[in-house]
């Protein structure tokens, strides 16, 4: 079970540190032609967003890889499960596709399940 959580967690931060890295560093208009939601939302809270799923990646990492704070891995889980569930509402709301965040958000619970 080791190995799956290893995988999961090395999955999951190469693809938040990619989404949340697109966020930060381009700017709302750049944004909004792939990724729609934006329009509605100021571009400060899409950097925010950016910096939590960032984080998230790390925290799902690095604090298993070192055995510094072990606790903060599951914890960065349940974070971007947080986030993920945020994520299929508003795709849901806008009647946009939905499924890759909710598969995202199953991967986060297991993860947390997992190193808790």
């Amino acid at each position: 079970m080791n190995i799956v959580a290893w995988v999961l967690q090395i999955v999951l931060a190469v693809l938040f540190l990619g989404a949340g890295g697109t966020k930060l560093t381009q700017p709302k208009e750049k944004l909004q032609p792939k990724m729609g939601w934006v329009e509605p939302v100021h571009p400060r809270n899409v950097k925010l967003l950016a910096g939590t799923e960032i984080l998230g990646a790390l925290g799902l990492v690095l604090p298993w890889a070192t055995g510094i704070a072990k606790v903060l891995t599951p914890l960065a889980a349940v974070g971007l499960a947080i986030v993920m569930a945020g994520a299929v509402l508003v795709h849901v709301r806008r009647k946009e596709p939905w499924y890759a965040q909710l598969v995202l958000l199953v991967l986060c619970i297991i993860v947390a399940a997992v190193r808790f």
